[in-house]
């Protein structure tokens, strides 16, 4: 199957993408993944991209597409992929179509995990990190520590990213209103949209996710 993977920050893309991708044999194209393996590979695009990063800049779509395309072109993703990540707004959306075309493919579906912004907002702006190691993440309501603002894996101090503080989270969201979220219509419009309730627990969403997908 060939998946697009949508939905706000905080709605548990990356986690299921890796889950469902799995489950269907099939590789999870984030283009997180894509742009750290150009720039640490020193590849053309990696470089021009990095030049823009460096500064601070946003990179453009011509560079993320042309990434996405390469990619795609790769032997793994013949057999289907689950991308996550891109397309960001129409533009991007109809690209992505082009590139599907010319390699005599097609979306099979599109994704949208649908969550509420308030449950969005707790998810994120209740998450801590270790100062010591990244890796060590908690959660003031899901997965507190037994100490506050102690990590109990090293004891180092716990802190909440800029990021993930509420006023910034409910801008992520506008942002996505306003430049992803046309996406879903697009999509919608083409047949392609599937729409899962993304409330609730992890195993829960995915079963959700693959009922839909198997009538596909």
């Amino acid at each position: 199957m060939r998946i697009v993977l949508v939905g706000p920050p905080g709605a548990g893309k990356g986690t299921q993408a890796k889950i469902i991708a799995g489950r269907l044999a099939i590789p999870a194209i984030s283009t997180g993944d894509i742009f750290r393996a150009n720039v640490g590979a020193g590849t053309p695009l990696g470089l021009e991209a990095k030049g823009y990063m460096d500064r601070g800049a946003l990179v453009p779509d011509s560079i993320t597409i042309s990434m996405v395309r390469n990619r795609l072109a790769e032997p793994d993703v013949t057999g289907g992929f689950l991308l996550d990540g891109f397309p960001r707004n129409v533009a991007q959306a109809e690209e992505l179509e082009a590139i599907l075309i010319a390699l005599g493919a097609k979306l099979d579906v599109v994704l949208e995990l649908v969550v509420d912004n308030d449950e969005v907002v707790k998810r994120i702006a209740g998450r801590r990190l270790c100062r010591n190691d990244s890796t060590h993440i908690f959660h003031t309501d899901f997965n507190p520590p037994s100490v506050p603002g102690v990590c109990d894996v090293c004891g180092g101090e716990l802190y909440q990213r800029d990021d993930d503080k509420e006023e910034t989270v409910r801008e992520r969201l506008d942002v996505y209103v306003r430049e992803t979220a046309p996406i879903v219509g697009f999509y919608a419009e083409r047949g392609l949209l599937a729409s899962i309730d993304a409330m609730g627990a992890l195993d829960q969403i995915t079963e959700r996710a693959l009922a839909v997908l198997s009538d596909r």
